[in-house]
């Protein structure tokens, strides 16, 4: 099976891949609107022949109903045909900053794609 993660931000997408078990993170795209982040993300799906698409939503906080319906609108822009699943993307970028050597002040999607590397592993349990 062939999966792709992605932690859906307003600035960075995170971005991590699991091919039979074996998960790791990609580099991020930087998302300077969501009809470029789509063609950036359609070309990933299609390059890799991904049958499972893992989105992580956040859960609890004030705006969860507006992030939910932007990431969902944002998934409608992949056309992605095959499974989609929503998984709580709570706590994966806390839980990322504990791999995270370099500097975290940088925003260069790193740090979002660790935490799509860690909804992948946590939904496989891996």
């Amino acid at each position: 099976m062939r999966a792709l993660a992605l932690d859906v931000g307003l600035k960075r997408i995170g971005v991590a891949l699991c091919i039979d078990k074996i998960a790791l993170p990609l580099d991020a795209v930087m998302r300077k609107n969501r009809n470029q982040a789509a063609t950036e993300i359609k070309k990933i799906l299609q390059e890799y022949d991904i049958s499972l698409l893992i989105v992580g939503i956040p859960k609890g906080g004030s705006s969860e109903d507006e992030m939910q319906r932007r990431i969902q609108h944002f998934v409608s822009l992949l056309e992605f045909e095959k499974e989609v699943v929503y998984v709580d993307e709570s706590g994966t970028s806390k839980e990322a900053l504990k791999f995270q050597r370099a500097n975290t002040r940088k925003k260069d999607g790193k740090l979002d794609s660790l935490a799509a590397f860690i909804m992948i592993r946590d939904y496989f349990a891996l």
